[in-house]
């Protein structure tokens, strides 16, 4: 139920979300979905979100941020079907978890806020509500980057932490061993040590993991094309060509990047 001094176009919005869901007057999609199947969804959304903000596209962060807004409606009309919570207790929340987390803006206490503090409020929060671990509270279905980033960082808090680069850059070269030497069964877990400590290596030098293989992810994609297009304008077959011939593309590639700043 909305609260009178909700938004006309939030009210709305609810009120679409609860018809779709009529299961006698509803659309035969929503009333079938469940968390588990909407779930995706909303993660797929968050993701758009982050692509449009990318991109400056303003008029498409504004669709965009609608389509995730109504991903937490429909969770909460479904919570609110079963009698567990609603879209206001979501709301309400989120405002108190917010103010309790800024002490020097809505408390009495004083200072600024920094990186530490945040992570210390969050520390306690996960105490008060009877966290046993420090790694508590990773949500599972991050990416994988990020996952082991966040990870290594709670575990970090507690003093588990090589004293410099040199520990994992030594463990890196031991884990590149066991993976070349690593049976089927093996191999997939050996990879995995690899990239954790690949992280732990990208995570010393102050980058986030996943924003840096995403920068290279884009700069690959954009040689690899420049390099298909200039082939062709050679008259070329890229795929054809040998591995020497396309390495040779790939520096005339970098070359042209390079004059062009």
């Amino acid at each position: 139920m909305a609260s009178q001094n909700q938004s006309p176009q939030i009210d709305r919005l609810l009120k679409i979300m609860a018809r779709l869901r009529d299961p006698v007057r509803g659309c035969e999609w929503d009333t079938a979905q469940t968390f588990e199947t909407i779930a995706p969804y909303t993660i797929e959304e968050a993701y758009e979100v982050a692509d449009a903000i990318e991109r400056k596209d303003m008029a498409e962060l504004k669709s965009e941020l609608g389509d995730l807004l109504l991903q937490v409606v429909f969770h909460s009309q479904m919570a609110a079907e079963a009698d567990e919570f609603t879209f206001d207790d979501v709301a309400r929340s989120i405002s108190d978890k917010m103010e309790r987390r800024h002490p020097h803006i809505f408390g009495d206490e004083a200072g600024t806020m920094t990186n530490q503090r945040w992570e210390d409020i969050k520390a306690a929060e996960r105490g008060d509500a009877g966290s046993a671990s420090a790694l508590d509270g990773v949500a599972k279905a991050l990416p994988a980057l990020m996952r082991s980033d966040k990870l290594q960082k709670r575990a970090a808090r507690v003093g588990f932490e090589w004293h410099d680069v040199k520990g994992p850059k030594e463990k890196l070269e031991e884990e590149l061993e066991e993976l070349a030497t690593a049976s089927d069964e093996e191999r997939l877990m050996e990879a995995g040590d690899v990239l954790f400590v690949a992280v732990n290596i990208v995570r010393r030098y102050g980058v986030d993991p996943e924003a840096a293989l995403k920068a290279s992810n884009s700069k690959f994609e954009r040689r690899f094309k420049k390099m298909e297009e200039l082939a062709m304008a050679d008259g070329e077959d890229f795929a054809t060509l040998s591995l020497d011939e396309q390495e040779a593309y790939w520096q005339k590639v970098k070359g042209l990047e390079k004059a062009q700043g």
